[in-house]
């Protein structure tokens, strides 16, 4: 079985648009239950462009389903998802001047912070994971910070044009997926799938969950948020599906 996380992060960028407390983003959370998510993901970032503090608390109270808070590793995250105890936290780098998520964890170069957050917060019940590129080295070195899960990037996979690039992207995300399964931690993946290429890394048998956002909120504004939800959803488990059957 593989597990859908719908990022409602852009339901909140609207309402911020204007101002207005509507659409509200624990309304969006309730839909994308009722089209089969099976956890809601936010990132609620240092400058507060889309999600805010008392969304997530409000997710986290009033949704059904699990609550997987993307954040940076700061002492005033720290303290929210301590105080807030999400069912995980994906630990991600963050810079004020980006659009979204551009890369994975550095966390070589910061292992010392990475492991005493990851620490923090797994003393406080709350499961981790590390937002990463599909490198051996960075898997290797999560390996030692004691993260459960690992979350692949997989930005450039999304964005290869033409197949020989795809296919190389591909064989790069499994190849990281394989390799942290091996580790003993969960693997993950998110940013940028959508409808027509998730099906290629919900085949992966090592990967046991997608984190979706953009696309999902996109096809909602034409089908309404538990329909796209579904979709992707449906997507994702006819390409288990083909695999089971290959098998």
């Amino acid at each position: 079985m593989i597990r859908l996380g719908v990022n409602i992060d852009h339901v909140a960028t609207v309402r911020n648009a204007r101002g207005e407390p509507f659409p509200e983003p624990v309304a969006a959370a309730h839909a994308a239950v009722l089209g089969g998510a099976d956890q809601i993901t936010v990132h609620l970032r240092e400058d507060r462009r889309h999600i805010r503090d008392l969304d997530v608390e409000l997710i986290s109270s009033g949704v059904a389903v699990d609550l997987n808070l993307e954040m940076a590793c700061t002492d005033e995250m720290i303290a929210i998802a301590k105080e807030i105890r999400p069912d995980h936290v994906c630990l991600v780098p963050e810079r004020r001047e980006e659009v979204t998520t551009e890369g994975g964890l550095d966390v070589a170069g910061n292992q010392d912070l990475i492991a005493k957050t990851v620490g923090e917060l797994k003393t406080a019940g709350i499961g981790v994971s590390l937002f990463l590129d599909p490198d051996e080295q960075a898997l290797l070195a999560a390996g030692e910070v004691g993260a459960d899960a690992v979350e692949l990037h997989t930005g450039r996979y999304a964005n290869a044009k033409g197949e020989g690039a795809v296919m190389r992207e591909l064989l790069a995300v499994r190849k990281a997926a394989t390799t942290g399964k091996q580790l003993g931690m969960r693997m993950h993946a998110g940013h940028g799938l959508d409808y027509r290429n998730v099906w290629r890394i919900a085949s992966l048998p090592e990967i046991e969950e997608l984190n979706i956002g953009f696309a999902i909120v996109s096809r909602a504004l034409f089908t309404g948020l538990t329909s796209a939800v579904r979709e992707m959803r449906d997507e994702m488990l006819r390409a288990r599906e083909l695999v089971r059957d290959d098998l």
